[in-house]
């Protein structure tokens, strides 16, 4: 699932209004949270719980419109972007020019060369995946999401990721690479799909992830059940 470039975009859905529509959704997700912090609102838990980790240079996996990695920026911690949904990173680069914000498909083998091509060889201290990013990721890449997230850890670093969990009662899936439908439109998200801890647990070890601790919220709120979990891994 990889985005093109905005003239060829233009030209496959039908010029420069279609493309201008598609992008449009970035605003409106940003109108959002632009209304609850008007209501008094606190949106910086992801950030807060980053920040806790002292890390010198974090990686927002999946950064939307850019609310985290903005945010870590205003403290003081190194941050780069990445996501596939061209539409929230216009909103992303528009609010903050300053900072690297790269178009790229979370699962894709050349994630890593994308980001060294921006930013020079890098490995993360922490890596966020907020917003519910591991659910809509393409079902059946999250076990290359992971690998690429181990891939880019520094020694000692941790992958932070929180999404509403499912909670059906069924057998572990053990061939998980076997999961592929259809590819998402270029440039779009995908999902959301369902996907549950045993899984996700199951997926991450593979990848050479191990669990260091789970909350139910980013206010790091002890987990014991319930439909939304924020899971702490770091490299084995």
């Amino acid at each position: 699932m990889q985005g093109t470039g905005d003239s060829n975009r233009a030209n496959r859905n039908g010029g420069a209004g279609s493309h201008r529509t598609e992008l449009d959704h970035g605003w409106r997700y940003e109108a959002r949270f632009s209304s609850l912090a008007a209501s008094g609102a606190y949106l910086h838990g992801e950030a807060d719980l980053v920040e806790s980790f002292k890390p010198s240079l974090v990686l927002d996996a999946g950064c939307g419109t850019g609310r985290v990695a903005i945010e870590l920026d205003r403290r003081g911690i190194p941050v780069v972007g990445v996501d596939v949904d061209l539409g929230m990173l216009e909103v992303a680069r528009s609010k903050a020019p300053q900072l690297v914000f790269i178009e790229h498909d979370l699962s894709a083998p050349t994630l890593r060369d994308a980001i060294n091509e921006r930013c020079g060889p890098q490995l993360f201290d922490v890596i966020v995946a907020a917003g519910n990013v591991m659910i809509f990721t393409e079902e059946g890449t999250e076990p290359e999401v992971l690998s690429n997230m181990a891939s880019l850890l520094a020694p000692h670093g941790h992958f932070i990721a929180g999404f509403q969990v499912s909670q059906d009662i069924k057998p572990k899936r053990r061939d998980l690479r076997s999961v592929r439908p259809g590819p998402a439109q270029p440039g779009l998200a995908a999902g959301p799909h369902r996907l549950s801890l045993e899984d996700y647990d199951y997926m991450a070890e593979a990848a050479g992830l191990v669990l260091k601790s789970r909350f139910a919220t980013w206010e790091r709120d002890p987990y014991h059940s319930g439909d939304y979990a924020v899971s702490v891994h770091c490299l084995a």
